[in-house]
């Protein structure tokens, strides 16, 4: 997995999502599953908001090569977790993603992700838009 220094990261985006009783496992807390869920909706909306929406899910999608997760405290029914996704400098074709977790600003987990830009008619990575990558530097 990329690792990049927490002063290059770059905060791009942040999510707020309400937790479901559902998301809770037989432990009474969210299930270590769900937060790759969180991680995952918050990329999405990151991704949304990066990518025109004529071009998302059209002719450029994204793909995880890999993901990890640091589970630090549990996180409970009712509440709403903040998703906080950060980058690290885009490569050609990828680019790191982290994300923090937190409850009233306690952080609750962190993980990593390294995400691959594809031609979503071949399946097949394809360099960063020109456009999108100056977004990330």
């Amino acid at each position: 997995m990329q690792s990049a220094p927490p002063a290059s990261r770059k905060l791009v985006h942040v999510e707020r999502i309400a937790i479901r009783w559902g998301d809770m496992d037989a432990m009474g807390h969210v299930n270590n599953a769900v937060y790759f869920r969180y991680m995952e909706q918050a990329r999405i909306g990151w991704f949304d908001a990066l990518v025109p929406a004529d071009e998302a899910w059209q002719s450029t999608g994204i793909v995880i090569a890999n993901a990890s997760c640091n589970f630090k405290k549990p996180i409970n029914y009712p509440g709403t977790v903040e998703v906080r996704v950060l980058a690290g400098a885009p490569g050609g074709s990828s680019v790191a993603t982290f994300y923090e977790l937190f409850i009233d600003e306690e952080l609750c987990a962190d993980g990593a992700a390294t995400v691959v830009f594809i031609d979503m008619e071949k399946q097949k990575p394809v360099r960063i838009p020109e456009r999108i990558r100056s977004l990330l530097q």
